[in-house]
């Protein structure tokens, strides 16, 4: 025989039913097995409560033909369980046309818990989604630590919470909870930088045997933290429905942090003429000046019923993303509290840790005042914007629709805070603080003097109105106070041309700030 020739090869024995040799078709086989087609039970349970398979998520999120799947072959570190991949599907692949990193907690094995080996898994893609900036996108839920491998453990520790707390401010991170996510799987949900949640979903920090032990009674799990309850704290971003609706926003979410898409439907600018009232005591919805003024279905709102004095949200003009923050005259009059404060920022910061040029829309008395609100801080919660929007580096530009009063104009888009762009419509009001009240301090010896209160009313409102003369748009302006006064018809072509004018972002090694979890 030359020496350079083939071994003998196995004949038939040596091969299973398809020609492949034992030793692969064992791997083929066990592979196949981890699959939805392998598993019709747990699919069955799934689909009786209205629910999708963790592989279908993620086919669906991902585009197709694009996922790389790691640690398929993972068992349970205990011999006498068993469980697909562990509990953890995840991976690489493709959304949007661009390379995310994906991971979700299997609910179908042993209740999407946190395992010995599963926490390798989860510390592999986390430091793959470190090193390559790979968006990470999550599904989280589970009950939190598997207390069977407390036997086998060695260690208590693990480096999973850490290594997701590290890539805050590196790569933007999606969380969805689509069903009962407690203790670990929780603090993971509480770290992203986005929260979708459906409206079956429940979040606590312990599950109800936790809450047994520690306080004596079990309560069912939607009596521990329903989504009704996290999204008016503000822990959940976004609420919706289903799993597919889900992957959906998931999707749109990622795709702000992705880049400029085709420019989208422009609505019909002129309705914004309309929108505030000539009243300036007159409220309205500040939606829908960006319903008017955004790309048409790219708005996508962050925390709707937490912090109702201000609205934020992501958006597109012209298909470039933007983050917007605007007052909320319909809330408060547009007065800033301690959960707007506290809303505002975070925003800031998310928009600021990716590079999100950012549009201000400005109608605003000030800040909250009086004894009640001082009890929540305020002091420190609105100073909290100041510092997020001072040093910040991201682009902004400012559009004042009505009032632009003290403090609370000055940490949302002033000329001191140096806006790209600085603009304002017809009904632009200016002041230091409210001109009613600026009028009584002002003249308030004079106002004093007068005995008759008819009188003294009389000349306090004039000269009220004396100060609003002074400070209207066009006055304003013609101090140079604002780079110009417009059509509020051009406001988008405004914004638009100078998002173009603005230079791309420098390339980042490493991350520019972390978001805060709250």
């Amino acid at each position: 025989m030359p020496a350079d020739s083939d071994p003998p090869q196995d004949g038939p024995a040596g091969t299973g039913d398809n020609g492949l040799r034992a030793d692969i078709q064992n791997i083929v086989d066990k592979r196949a097995a981890a699959l939805d087609d392998a598993r019709p039970e747990a699919v069955e349970k799934r689909r009786a409560r209205g629910r999708r398979t963790v592989r279908e998520n993620i086919d669906d999120f991902l585009d197709r033909e694009t996922f790389v799947e790691y640690g398929r072959m993972t068992k349970p570190a205990r011999d006498d369980m068993t469980g697909v991949a562990d509990g953890i599907v995840m991976g690489t692949g493709h959304a949007n046309g661009r390379p995310v990193a994906v991971m979700a907690y299997d609910y179908t094995v042993h209740a999407g818990t946190q395992s010995l080996h599963n926490h390798k898994k989860s510390d592999r893609i986390y430091a793959l989604a470190a090193e390559h900036r790979w968006p990470m996108i999550s599904w989280l839920e589970g009950g939190g630590a598997r207390p069977h491998d407390i036997i086998v453990r060695f260690s208590a520790e693990t480096d999973t919470f850490v290594n997701f707390a590290r890539l805050s401010g590196l790569v933007p991170t999606i969380g969805i909870v689509t069903g009962n996510c407690f203790a670990g799987n929780a603090n993971l949900a509480g770290m992203c930088d986005i929260l979708i949640a459906t409206d079956s979903a429940v979040i606590g920090m312990a599950g109800p045997a936790l809450v047994a032990q520690a306080l004596g009674f079990t309560p069912k799990p939607e009596e521990i933290g329903p989504a009704k309850v996290h999204v008016e704290s503000g822990v959940i971003d976004v609420l919706c429905k289903s799993d597919e609706e889900a992957v959906a926003l998931a999707k749109q979410a990622l795709g702000y942090f992705q880049g400029s898409t085709a420019p989208g439907a422009a609505p019909d600018g002129t309705k914004l003429r309309d929108i505030v009232p000539e009243d300036p005591m007159q409220g309205y919805n500040v939606r829908r000046v960006m319903e008017n003024l955004f790309d048409i279905g790219s708005i996508l709102e962050l925390r709707p019923r937490f912090g109702g004095g201000v609205v934020t949200a992501f958006a597109r003009i012209e298909g470039m993303p933007v983050g917007v923050l605007a007052n909320q005259p319909a809330y408060l009059g547009g007065a800033i509290d301690s959960p707007a404060s506290d809303k505002a920022a975070r925003f800031i910061q998310l928009c600021d840790a990716h590079d999100i040029p950012m549009v201000l829309l400005d109608d605003t008395p000030g800040l909250m005042v009086g004894p009640e609100v001082e009890k929540t801080a305020l002091v420190r919660h609105s100073a909290r914007v100041l510092i997020a929007i001072a040093n910040a580096d991201t682009p902004f530009m400012t559009v004042v629709m009505r009032k632009a009063y003290g403090l609370g104009y000055y940490v949302l888009g002033s000329k001191a805070l140096d806006p790209a762009l600085l603009i304002a419509w017809p009904t632009a009001e200016f002041g230091g603080m409210g001109l009613e009240g600026a009028a009584a301090i002002i003249w308030k010896k004079d106002i004093e003097a007068i005995e008759d209160e008819a009188e003294r009313r009389a000349f306090h409102e004039e000269k009220t109105d004396y100060l609003m003369r002074m400070n209207t748009a066009e006055e304003v302006a013609g101090r140079f106070e604002y780079d110009d006064v417009i059509d509020p018809a051009e406001t988008r072509t405004f914004l638009a041309r100078t998002l173009r004018a603005l230079p791309r972002p420098r390339p980042r090694e490493g991350r520019k700030r972390t978001v805060d979890a709250w």
